[in-house]
């Protein structure tokens, strides 16, 4: 099978091809890639000397569509394809332990940096919304998304809300029966495609929850259709990896935001029950 060519390769092989003002476009994105992510079309136009209609032609000169495809391609690029951390050609490189620590640094962090081009902030406060008003939330993932959902869990049950989470799927069939109209599943998966996760999802939203979806931005995957609230991640890992990296970091981060989004909102009525919890943590230590 032929390999893919790269979004940067494809703007390197077509440079010929392009406008004048495109050509400044793909000059710029050349040089400054780890940028483009972070900018909008004005930013990028006004930096590369063009303009936002050029910008525009310029994405579906190279095929890509829209401005947000090109930052998420160049995300997916910059995190995966540049360093390689988390296939398996990791064994045949010499890299030090110190040099392995500042890579996984920079993939986790430009990935979650990534997550402000997919997030959608309508879909944001429509999940703030719901949880504040939530009686009851359940959590689930499997894999390397368990730790985040279990995370997500222990998170929300210091704000006061009946919060629950397994990692086994015949535990929480019970406990998604038990959801009522006012309750929130929030499913995290980042394929959107994990089959246990979907079940319950569809369990849970058959009782009347609200479903709340993070994962990858995939509008093909079920979970993604399936879901009433959507919490889109960057796809910064292969489905053929070591483990669950930067992946985990992006749901982590976002799961962090949330509870702060929450804890703004609640935290006057919880703060009394947080200095109990942290004097009886302070207690029991040794």
């Amino acid at each position: 099978m032929m390999k893919q060519l790269s979004i940067l390769a494809k703007i390197e092989n077509q440079m010929e091809r392009f406008s004048p003002a495109e050509k400044k476009i793909a000059t710029y994105i050349m040089e400054h890639a780890e940028l483009v992510p972070n900018m909008t079309t004005k930013e990028l136009s006004k930096n590369a000397g063009s303009s936002e209609a050029s910008v525009v032609r310029f994405c579906k000169t190279i095929g890509i569509g829209s401005f947000t495809a090109l930052k998420l391609a160049l995300v997916r690029e910059l995190t995966i394809a540049d360093m390689n951390i988390n296939d398996f050609s990791i064994i045949e490189k010499q890299d030090a332990p110190y040099d392995l620590f500042n890579k996984v640094t920079y993939v986790n962090k430009a990935a979650i940096e990534a997550t402000t081009t997919t997030i959608d902030k309508r879909e944001l406060e429509k999940a703030a919304e719901v949880i504040a008003n939530a009686k009851k939330i359940l959590f689930y993932g499997v894999g390397g998304s368990a730790s985040s959902a279990m995370d997500a869990c222990y998170k929300f049950t210091k704000l006061g809300y009946v919060s629950m989470m397994s990692p086994d799927f015949h535990t929480m069939l019970p406990l998604a029966a038990n959801l009522e109209k006012q309750d929130v599943f929030v499913a995290v998966s980042t394929s959107g495609r994990t089959k246990d996760v979907l079940e319950i999802a569809r369990f849970a939203k058959k009782q009347g929850a609200t479903v709340i979806a993070i994962t990858k931005l995939d509008p093909s995957s079920p979970l993604y259709k399936e879901a009433d609230i959507k919490l889109c991640l960057p796809d910064v890992e292969q489905d053929h990896r070591i483990g669950s990296m930067a992946s985990r970091m992006t749901q982590l981060n976002i799961i962090d935001a949330l509870y702060l989004i929450t804890f703004h909102q609640v935290g006057s009525r919880v703060l009394e029950k947080f200095h109990e919890t942290r004097e009886e943590v302070v207690r029991l230590r040794r």
